[in-house]
């Protein structure tokens, strides 16, 4: 008892790097902070918080960073910690990392989202509408599927709804972009796609769908993957290289019926 109770009043003294860019047009650079008494149960997000309270009773601009449940659930909290996304622990967002996984006179350096897709608006907040525009390219299913009497008494085996589930946990934080050195938004894309493709409901625009984001994603600046895997070391709710493996599969069947299509109606036309 006297241990937890040990533990839970430890404190620790940090060094903060972290990125200041006032504009997304200014030019950037690390500013070194000191904080103390910083709780060993503290969030991460917490222990910001603490510094621009500090920032704020000085007259000084507070630190820009994105935040919004604190639960893990929505990948706003996307922040660089150590050079790794979301920080040192797997399976975990930035607001779910604690100080108790640092070292009192620790330095911990904050940088945000590093990507061309991911333009800077101010400090640690990047812009990643992005990712928004390859999901409206096709992450979704146009059909009435309320009404569709047929499709919701198709009987779906476990093993796919389970895929399905496990692709639909992407929180499209845009730690797999990040993480990348090619910047490629393949694991997000592929969990997207494999999400809504794996479904009855989804297989009739499935073909559709993964050119259309595919494209889009293309068109947005984003990488190609070359199975470095680190989108998947820095993934925060798991999805693995097998989504990327799915997306390659659906894109080529695509582009297969595709060009079979269109190479019919020049045909066609011709006679």
């Amino acid at each position: 008892m006297s241990h937890d109770n040990e533990s839970h009043d430890k404190v620790l003294s940090l060094t903060l790097r972290v990125w200041r860019q006032p504009t997304r047009l200014a030019k950037g650079e690390f500013k070194e902070y000191k904080v103390a008494n910083i709780s060993v149960g503290s969030s991460f997000l917490e222990m910001i918080d603490i510094l621009n309270e500090q920032l704020v009773a000085s007259n000084e601009e507070p630190i820009a960073f994105d935040h919004d449940c604190r639960e893990g659930i929505c990948g706003m909290c996307s922040m660089t910690i150590n050079g790794i996304p979301h920080g040192p622990l797997q399976g975990v967002t930035t607001c779910q990392v604690h100080m108790r996984h640092f070292k009192d006179g620790e330095t911990i350096t904050l940088e945000p989202w590093r990507a061309r897709p991911f333009p800077v608006i101010k400090d640690l907040v990047v812009d990643r509408t992005a990712l928004d525009r390859v999901t409206q390219a096709g992450g979704f299913i146009s059909i009435r599927t309320g009404s569709a009497i047929d499709a919701n008494i198709i009987p779906i085996p476990k093993p796919v709804a389970d895929r399905a589930m496990d692709a639909a946990e992407c929180i499209g934080c845009g730690a797999c972009v990040a993480a990348c050195p090619n910047a490629a938004a393949m694991l997000f894309v592929g969990s997207k796609v494999a999400h809504f493709n794996s479904l009855p409901q989804g297989k009739a625009e499935k073909d559709q769908r993964t050119l259309a984001m595919v494209r889009t994603m293309d068109a947005e600046g984003f990488g190609n993957c070359t199975n470095y895997g680190e989108c998947q070391a820095v993934c925060p709710k798991g999805n693995t290289l097998d989504f990327i493996a799915q997306l390659n599969r659906d894109y080529a069947s695509a582009q297969f019926k595709n060009f079979f299509r269109s190479t019919g109606k020049q045909r066609v036309m011709g006679k």
